[in-house]
């Protein structure tokens, strides 16, 4: 099957030429192109931290929330996330955790994202301050058992952190820094010790020094930025692009609301409101976005960044983040997990690994 692209993402560069696929798998890139051939095929978008989608929050969420919102993302070209929950009380965690399927219809699971519940009670942004806790090994290896947790976020500056870290990398979880007030000194110790990404880069952080300048000045830490306008100011992202291109990974933290347009929705326990594409607690706390990856990469892109870089920020990087490299990228003899996108960078077609392509109207 040929996909009349004039282009696809390569290696982080966009190769010429057209895309041929043969039973899931690629086996043509940089074909000959018909006259006709526009838009740009590359790797489905992978989402390292989705609290919701579709009006559903992922939180409290059964199996036909999950499909509901497995398909309203591979609709929007993400074909694989973590399911993110935030700090909560234990039983609530673990229920979650529990609940998590295995296989779901629509974007594929790669595991949970715990953001939480080792957090510095000074940033917990629209986290339940009810459910935060000091770091506890007993505790930690409970949520470990409770489901296929993949990543997990933590404040490295809290007593015992060090512990957690060690602990989270024996069992092959990968390791976040975020809801932080830690010193660069503290950030550090954290990376040494095998954390390998900071959460939300400069939101529930510290703006200057600390975590969000130990990362920035790290190249072996990968940086996930909410790029939706709100969460992060425009010169701040150059900044995060100048100094991490390459690790630069772009995230969603999209919440119940997104797709939804204006409405009351929640987030774990937290009542929040959508009101012009922006989520917040009453309070007025930023609680996650409305953002998907595609609008994304067409806002980094606005900044500056070139459709190619853009692009791999929101699939080769966060593959290899999540640990699943054979997503995010295309390579002839390796499966099809292909988004068809015009030259507006608007999704037209999806064609999801080991599922039924999806065609956008």
């Amino acid at each position: 099957m040929r996909l009349g692209v004039a282009a696809a993402l390569v290696d982080g560069a966009l190769l010429p030429g057209d895309v041929t696929l043969e039973d899931g798998i690629v086996t043509g890139l940089g074909l000959e192109r018909r006259a006709s051939a526009a838009g740009i095929a590359t790797p489905g978008f992978v989402d390292l931290q989705v609290n919701g989608f579709a009006g559903v929050d992922l939180q409290t969420a059964d199996a036909a929330g999950f499909d509901a919102v497995g398909e309203a993302l591979l609709r929007s070209g993400t074909t694989a996330y973590l399911p993110t929950f935030v700090t909560a009380p234990e039983a609530q965690l673990t229920a979650a955790l529990r609940s998590l399927p295995g296989r779901a219809a629509g974007a594929r699971i790669l595991g949970a994202h715990l953001e939480g519940p080792f957090i510095a009670e000074t940033r917990l942004g629209a986290h339940d301050r009810a459910g935060r806790r000091d770091p506890d090994t007993a505790l930690l290896g409970r949520l470990l058992d409770a489901g296929p947790v993949r990543r997990m976020t933590l404040a490295p500056e809290l007593p015992g952190a060090a512990v957690l870290i060690a602990a989270l990398r024996a069992r092959g979880v990968a390791v976040s820094c975020g809801h932080s007030e830690a010193s660069s000194a503290a950030a550090q110790e954290a990376f040494d010790a095998g954390a390998r990404s900071v959460t939300h880069l400069f939101n529930a952080m510290p703006k200057q020094g600390g975590l969000a300048a130990a990362a920035l000045a790290r190249a072996d830490v990968a940086v996930q930025v909410i790029v939706d306008g709100r969460h992060v100011a425009p010169d701040l992202v150059r900044r995060a692009w100048r100094s991490a291109a390459g690790r630069f990974a772009l995230i969603s933290d999209a919440v119940a609301a997104a797709g939804m347009g204006n409405g009351e929705f929640r987030l774990g326990s937290a009542h929040i409101h959508a009101r012009d594409g922006v989520v917040r607690r009453a309070d007025g706390v930023l609680a996650g976005s409305t953002l998907t990856l595609r609008d994304a990469v067409v806002n980094l892109c606005a900044l500056g960044v070139s459709p190619a870089q853009a692009l791999s920020a929101a699939t080769a990087v966060p593959a290899r983040l999540a640990g699943v490299p054979e997503l995010g990228r295309l390579v002839v003899g390796e499966p099809a997990d292909v988004v068809v996108l015009d030259d507006r960078l608007e999704v037209v077609r999806v064609l999801p690994a080991s599922a039924s392509p999806i065609a956008n109207e």
